[in-house]
């Protein structure tokens, strides 16, 4: 009898618990998405302000990022450690051209394309994460 006790405590106490931290797993998913789209427009913004255009070699295109090479406005060879932004459809040994920021060259994209083309792959992973969570939610306050 004191077994059943138990185990009628404990489920509502998991249920209360998951109710109350899948919310707030939800909202860090939501922050970090928030966090990765403002670093898109800040990178974006550094190149408008000081914008230099080269035609870039892509090097290599992996899962991580896509390496490129160019040669910028003074002679200089760059190619950035973390890759070029927006690089979909690129492809080994393609050129292709680029804008960077003159006063960072490590910071370069595609020519003509922006964090716009991040608000799809965002707002469907965030849409996804909160369609599977509220359910969840409300699945674990329904009957408490």
């Amino acid at each position: 009898m004191v077994d059943n006790a138990l185990r009628t405590r404990v489920r509502p106490a998991a249920r209360l618990l998951v109710g109350r931290a899948l919310p707030v797993v939800g909202a860090l998913v939501t922050l970090i998405a928030l966090v990765l789209l403002t670093s898109c427009l800040r990178d974006d913004y550094l190149i408008e302000q000081r914008l230099g255009k080269a035609t870039a070699e892509v090097v290599s295109v992996s899962f991580q990022r896509t390496v490129v090479r160019f040669a910028s406005d003074d002679g200089a060879v760059h190619s950035p450690e973390q890759g070029v932004l927006y690089p979909e459809g690129l492809e080994p040994g393609q050129l292709v051209r680029i804008e960077y920021d003159t006063g960072n060259p490590e910071v370069a994209r595609v020519a003509g394309r922006t964090a716009v083309l991040a608000l799809l792959p965002i707002g469907t992973f965030l849409l996804a994460v909160w369609a599977v969570l509220l359910p969840l939610v409300w699945w674990s306050r329904r009957r408490r």
